[in-house]
């Protein structure tokens, strides 16, 4: 029997992040936002490469006492909270300082800042509110935000790479053409579900589509780690460690569609049951 978002089997369809694994990833990714800002400011930024030098160690910090934990809670969760904030206004303060033209760029641009500063927002936002409202909003809502995030990490790699890198460099930009088309069509979707359609299966078909290009831009981030660990990657990115780390932010991505599809499939969408399995394994 197909299930609409009124069934009784989907009255209570909700997707729960596992909020102690997102504050692992996220405070991780933070811990390493702190160390590329660092990396990338002029060397007579003194004031600010430490603010930086402690934001690592506050993260650095912060990673250790979530392994010790079984549950994100009390002090831990409230420590959590108040240093992403303090490390949103540092980034923020930042991109202020560069938009003004109030300190030399190094190479941290105007647009990384804005990126990494929203990624900040989007860790924050988890931490206070774990527990989405529904799968197909979730879902719509997350495309958004990830597509735009690989869209930016393209145009990053683009600007890192050495112009003689032709051949990666015209993939990296056929790639982003694709994204951008994608970003267009999930913001479209988005807007179109806020009339609370009681199925959407164009998103399942949209999503799809994600899940396939994600899964190439992944692939090509991995590819492009490699070479930069053996030295074979001509660039100016600052430590392979950065390939990696855009690599692990498509993989999330993709973690947070397959958790989140199984239940648009079964509550927003009005395709069979014995279709379920098939899409499933098509997609993962």
């Amino acid at each position: 029997m197909n299930k609409t978002i009124n069934s009784p089997q989907c009255r209570d369809c909700i997707c729960e992040f596992n909020r102690l694994e997102e504050a692992r990833f996220w405070a991780r990714i933070m811990q390493e936002h702190a160390l590329f800002i660092k990396l990338g400011l002029p060397a007579e930024e003194h004031e600010l490469r430490e603010e930086a030098e402690d934001f690592i160690l506050i993260f650095k910090e912060l990673r250790a006492r979530l392994d010790r934990v079984s549950r994100l809670e009390g002090d831990l969760l409230r420590d959590l909270i108040e240093a992403v904030k303090e490390f949103i206004e540092f980034k923020a303060k930042l991109l202020r300082i560069l938009i003004q033209c109030k300190a030399p760029p190094g190479s941290n641009y105007p647009l990384l800042l804005d990126h990494i500063r929203r990624e900040a927002m989007h860790f924050l936002e988890l931490l206070k509110m774990p527990v989405p409202k529904d799968p197909l909003s979730t879902l719509l809502r997350e495309e958004v935000f990830w597509i735009r995030q690989m869209k930016e990490h393209i145009e990053f790699m683009i600007h890192l790479l050495d112009p003689s890198e032709r051949e990666l460099l015209e993939v990296l930009q056929e790639t982003k053409k694709t994204f951008s088309r994608l970003l267009e069509t999930a913001r479209d979707l988005e807007s179109m579900d806020e009339t609370r359609p009681r199925h959407f299966n164009t998103v399942i078909r949209f999503t799809e589509n994600v899940i396939s290009n994600t899964m190439a831009l992944r692939d090509l981030k991995a590819t492009a780690f490699e070479l930069a660990k053996l030295c074979e990657l001509l660039s100016i990115v600052s430590t392979p460690l950065l390939l990696d780390h855009i690599r692990r932010e498509a993989d999330k991505f993709l973690d947070e569609m397959q958790l989140l599809l199984p239940e648009v499939i079964r509550c927003n969408s009005t395709l069979k049951e014995d279709n379920f399995n098939d899409f499933m394994k098509k997609c993962f």
